[in-house]
C-alpha cells in the first residue's frame, strides 16, 4: 500500500472546497457523472480510431444509493486509470491546482472567485462537499504492464492511501461516504431529482435502480379476449442520450419539436407558436432549440424557461447575460461548450465569445420572425397578439433588434386591421397632422372605458390604435424617440380638437371671460383638489357638457412609475392621479347653470354633470356612486 501526503501546503484546502468550491452542494453529482461520461466518451473515441480493440459492451453509468452503509456510488465502464494516473491526476495535478486556487481565491472579490472556479480541474473534489470519506476504485482499459486495479481513499484531510485491489471490470467506481449533515443525498427521490435536473440529456445511458413496466405478452389473451400484459422489471434509464437539438433539422418534423417541448415542460399545456433550431460550429459552437410561447401579461412568470447546457450537461436556467434580456421570454435550451460552466454573471456579460453568441441568437430570432412575416403574413397576424409583448420588449431594449423588427412589427387599429410601422404612417399622414405639421398617433389603452373618446375621434375621420398591452406605455415612448416630428396621445388625454389641433378647429365660445370666471368656482367646489383642474373648451353644442381628460405626459409618467420604469427611476415614486375637468362653453346645460340664480341648485346641476363625466371614466365609486344613483332617481321623480 502506498501512503502519502497530498502535495499541498495549505492545510485548510478542504474547508475551502467544502464552503466555496460551488455555491450549491448538489452540483457534486453533476461533476462526478460528467467525469464518468468523459471517461466513457474517451473509450468510444479510442475504439473508433482502432486504439481499443476489445468489445465496448454495455457502457451504462450506474448510480446507486446504499442507505445502510451511508454511501452513494457512481460507476462507469470508461477508460479507467492506472496507479500512476491516479497519482498524477488526483494527487498531484488536482491538488497543486487546488493550492493555486486557494492563493488566488484569498485575494479575489466574490464575483472573481466564482469566475475562477472551473479552471483548476477541481470537479472531482466537489465530492468532499457532501462526504466524510471518498473512495476511488479504478481499473484501466490498457493491457499489460502495471495495469492492476487500484483503490484510492481520502478522508478529507491532506492524507490519502493508494493500494492494489480487486476489480473485474475496466472503468471507475467512486464511492462517497455521505456526511451526517448531508443525509438528504441518500434519499432516492433527491438523487432522482438531481439526475433529472442535470443529467437527463447526457450522451451516455445513466441507470438509477429499476422500474416496473407493463409488457404485452405476445400471442396471449385474457379471459375477455383482450391483450394480456405482465409486469416486468427493467433498468431505469433516466436520460435521453440523443436529444432533439443534437439531431439534424432536415430530418425532423413539427410534431417532433412539439413532442420535445412537452418533454422539456411536462406541466405546460399550451403548445408553442413556432421554434428555431440553432446549429453553429464557427466561429463558436452552439446548438439548441428555442420556442416562442404565448407571452402572458406577467413577464416575470415567463422567465427562467431557457436551459443552458454545456456538452449536454445542464448548467443553469438563469441565462441573463448570455442572451439579451428580452430573449429570456423564450422557452427551450442552448448548448455550447464555449460558455464556461462555473462563472459569474458579470464575467459572462464581459466575455467576448458570450457576446458573439448572444448577438447570433438575436439575429437568428429576427431572421425567423421576418421569414414568418414574409412567407405568410396572414398567419403571422393571427399570432401577433401572442408575440406582441416579446417583440415590443426587444424593440425597447435592443437597438439592433429594432433595426430588424421595424420590418415586421405591427400596429393594430380599432377595426382589427394590422399595419407595419411604415404602412400605418402612410395611412394617417394625410389626415392626422396638426397645424404644426406634427403627425399625431391616437391610441386607446382600454377600448371599453375610453369608448366615447374613441367614437369622437372616429367621427372626426381619425384612426385609433389599440395599445392595451403590458409594455405599450414604454413602447409608445420608444416609437416617439424613433419617429421624427411625431407624438402618440391617448384618446382621453384631451378633447379631440385639442389632440389634433387644426387652424379652424375651435368653435366660437358662447361664454365671455367674465361668465367663465363666474361659473368656474361652481365646478371647482364639486371636484376634489388638486386631483382635478377645471378648464374651459369651446366645443360643439352636440359634444358632452363636461368631459374628463387625463393629460398624456403626467398619466404616462404615472403608468411608467407604477411599472418601475421611467417615472420610478426619476425618483417620482407613486405619482398622484391628475385629471382635467373640461367644461364645454357651448353646451346648453352649462349655460343653464350660469342662468340659475339659486346657488344650491347651481351646485347640484354642476355636481350631476361632473358625476356623469366621472361615471364615463369609471371614476365614480363607493359612496359617491351611491349618492349619484340616489340623486338621479330623485331627479327623474321630480
Amino acid at each position: 500500500m502506498q501512503k502519502g501526503k497530498i502535495n499541498v501546503q495549505t492545510e485548510n484546502i478542504f474547508p475551502i472546497i467544502k464552503k466555496f468550491l460551488y455555491s450549491d452542494h448538489e452540483i457534486f453529482l453533476r461533476e462526478l457523472i460528467s467525469n464518468a461520461v468523459d471517461a466513457t466518451q474517451k473509450l468510444k473515441t479510442l475504439a473508433s480510431t482502432g486504439h481499443f480493440k476489445d468489445e465496448l459492451g454495455d457502457l451504462t453509468i450506474q448510480v446507486a444509493v446504499d442507505k445502510k452503509k451511508g454511501t452513494l456510488s457512481i460507476t462507469d465502464r470508461g477508460i479507467g486509470m492506472t496507479t500512476e494516473e491516479v497519482d498524477k491526476y488526483i494527487n498531484q495535478i488536482a491538488f497543486s491546482s487546488a493550492e493555486e486556487f486557494v492563493k488566488k481565491f484569498k485575494t479575489k472579490t466574490e464575483a472573481e472567485k466564482n469566475a475562477i472556479i472551473g479552471h483548476f480541474g477541481l470537479g472531482f473534489y466537489s465530492s468532499f462537499m457532501v462526504s466524510d470519506k471518498v473512495e476511488v476504485i479504478t481499473k484501466t482499459y490498457k493491457k499489460g504492464g502495471p495495469t492492476k486495479p487500484v483503490k484510492w481513499v481520502c478522508d478529507g484531510s491532506p492524507n490519502y492511501s493508494l493500494e492494489e485491489t480487486v476489480k473485474e471490470d475496466r472503468g471507475t467506481e467512486i464511492v462517497l461516504h455521505i456526511s451526517d449533515e448531508e443525509k438528504e443525498f441518500l434519499e432516492d427521490h433527491k438523487i432522482r431529482e438531481l439526475l433529472n435536473k442535470y443529467c437527463r440529456f447526457l450522451p451516455v445511458p445513466i441507470q438509477f435502480g429499476m422500474k416496473k413496466e407493463q409488457v404485452k405478452v405476445e400471442g396471449e389473451k385474457d379471459k375477455d379476449g383482450n391483450d394480456k400484459y405482465t409486469e416486468v422489471e427493467k433498468p431505469d434509464i433516466i436520460n435521453n442520450t440523443n436529444p432533439l437539438w443534437k439531431q439534424k433539422p432536415a430530418g425532423l418534423k413539427d410534431e417532433d419539436y412539439k413532442t420535445f417541448y412537452r418533454e422539456l415542460y411536462p406541466m405546460n399545456f399550451e403548445e408553442p407558436l413556432f421554434h428555431i433550431h440553432l446549429n453553429v460550429d464557427y466561429p463558436f459552437n452552439l446548438t439548441g432549440i428555442l420556442y416562442f410561447p404565448k407571452v402572458k401579461s406577467n413577464l416575470e412568470v415567463q422567465r427562467d424557461k431557457i436551459q443552458l447546457y454545456s456538452n449536454q450537461v445542464f448548467v443553469t436556467d438563469s441565462v441573463e447575460g448570455i442572451v439579451p434580456d428580452f430573449l429570456t421570454l423564450l422557452h427551450g435550451l442552448l448548448d455550447s461548450p464555449d460558455i464556461p460552466l462555473n462563472v459569474s454573471r458579470s464575467f459572462l456579460q464581459s466575455d467576448r465569445r458570450v457576446k458573439q453568441i448572444s448577438n447570433h441568437i438575436m439575429k437568428k430570432v429576427a431572421d425567423k420572425l421576418e421569414g414568418l412575416f414574409k412567407d405568410n403574413r396572414e398567419e403571422f397576424e393571427k399570432k401577433w397578439d401572442d408575440i406582441k409583448v416579446f417583440i415590443e420588449y426587444g424593440i425597447i431594449s435592443e437597438d439592433k433588434f429594432y433595426e430588424r423588427a421595424k420590418k415586421f412589427c405591427l400596429l393594430k387599429n380599432m377595426e382589427n386591421k394590422y399595419f407595419t410601422l411604415d404602412e400605418y404612417k402612410d395611412k394617417i399622414k394625410g389626415t392626422q397632422k396638426d397645424k404644426d405639421k406634427k403627425l399625431v398617433y391616437l391610441y386607446t389603452s382600454n377600448k371599453d372605458e375610453q369608448h366615447s373618446y374613441i367614437q369622437s375621434a372616429i367621427e372626426k375621420g381619425y384612426d385609433v390604435l389599440l395599445m392595451d398591452g403590458v409594455l405599450d406605455n414604454h413602447f409608445v415612448n420608444q416609437l416617439e424617440q424613433k419617429f421624427e416630428n411625431t407624438s402618440f396621445v391617448r384618446v382621453d388625454a384631451d378633447t379631440i380638437d385639442n389632440l389634433i389641433k387644426k387652424d379652424d378647429a375651435e368653435f366660437p365660445s358662447k361664454l365671455d371671460d367674465k361668465q367663465k370666471e363666474t361659473i368656474k368656482p361652481v365646478f371647482e367646489k364639486v371636484v376634489e383638489k388638486p386631483k382635478f383642474t377645471v378648464m374651459f373648451n369651446n366645443l360643439s353644442e352636440s359634444d358632452m357638457p363636461v368631459i374628463i381628460t387625463q393629460p398624456e405626459f403626467m398619466r404616462r409618467m404615472k403608468d411608467m412609475s407604477a411599472m418601475g420604469g421611467g417615472g420610478g427611476m426619476m425618483g417620482m415614486g407613486n405619482l398622484p392621479d391628475s385629471y382635467n375637468l373640461v367644461v364645454n362653453t357651448n353646451h346648453k346645460l352649462v349655460n343653464d347653470i350660469l342662468k340659475e340664480e339659486d346657488d344650491g341648485k347651481r351646485e347640484e346641476m354642476a355636481k350631476q354633470l361632473t358625476n356623469l363625466a366621472m361615471l364615463s371614466q369609471n371614476l365614480l365609486k363607493g359612496q359617491a356612486l351611491t349618492d349619484f344613483i340616489k340623486s338621479s332617481v330623485d331627479m327623474i321623480g321630480k
